[in-house]
Order: structure tokens, then sequence, then C-alpha cells
């Protein structure tokens, strides 16, 4: 081949990665965004544990140290949570725990307790049995087989 081939075929190549062929331009490649997630990811379980009445400490064991612990506010812990993927904010939570001297009085925020009926403690139904069809019943299994 001589130098003039090999400059069109090089000339060609370069064209083609221009018009997005074979080689990807500088402008399609973006650099890598990782997912961040920031803040106390608090759950309907974690608050569920909560009553009016416990302490500090108590509060602090189930939901874990609160995000801000204003000293201006000092009777309001604040638990922020946000999850962001590929530079777009997917989800963000807020929650207030107020508390009056050293007892929690209330929640406020995104995530708060599941009401329970009036009278009746929220408590959990045990799961339905499925009757037991694949034991055989006790007379059929105690007589003896039926001779000829």
């Amino acid at each position: 081949m001589s130098p003039r081939h090999i400059a069109a075929a090089v000339l060609a190549l370069f064209t083609a990665a221009c018009q997005g062929g074979i080689i990807p331009t500088a402008f399609s490649l973006t650099a890598y965004k990782i997912d961040i997630q920031q803040g106390n990811y608090v759950t309907q379980e974690m608050v569920a544990k909560l009553q009016p009445g416990m302490t500090r400490g108590q509060v602090r064991f189930v939901l874990g140290t609160p995000l801000l612990a204003d000293i201006f506010h000092n009777d309001r812990w604040d638990y922020v949570y946000y999850l962001e993927k590929d530079g777009k904010r997917i989800e963000e939570r807020k929650m207030v725990a107020v508390f009056s001297g050293d007892k929690l009085v209330r929640i406020e925020g995104d995530v708060v307790p599941a009401a329970a009926p009036a009278g009746k403690p929220a408590a959990k139904e045990p799961a339905a049995k499925e009757p037991a069809a694949k034991e055989p019943a006790k007379s059929e299994a105690a007589q003896p087989p039926a001779q000829p």
C-alpha cells in the first residue's frame, strides 16, 4: 500500500468517528456519578418501636444518633435522609423527635407510626394456619390392610 492509501484510510476512519461511528466522540463521554446516601435511614419498624415517655437514650438506641441536634432547640432531634443516583435526588425523608425534658413527646415528619384502632394497641396478627390435609387420619392408619 502506498502512503496515499494509508492516509486516505486514516482520514476515512477519523471522519467516521466524528459522525458517531465506531469511535465515540468526546461529547458522549460523561463522568461517573456515584450513589450518595446521606443521613439516618429510619424505617417504619424503627418508628413503631417508639413510645411517648421514652428517654433520649432509648430513642437514640432505636433510631441512632440524630443528624441534627440543635443547641438552640434542645427539645428536638432532626433525622434527615436522602439518596441521590446519577446526580438526581430520588428519595428524601425528614423526621423530628420532640422531647419535653428527657422524655419523648411526639414524632413528626415523613415516617410516622401506624395508627392503632381505637381502644386496642397495635399488634401483629398471627399467620393463619393451613389445614394439615397431607397426614392420613389416625383411624385409617390404625386399621390393618384387608385380606382377600
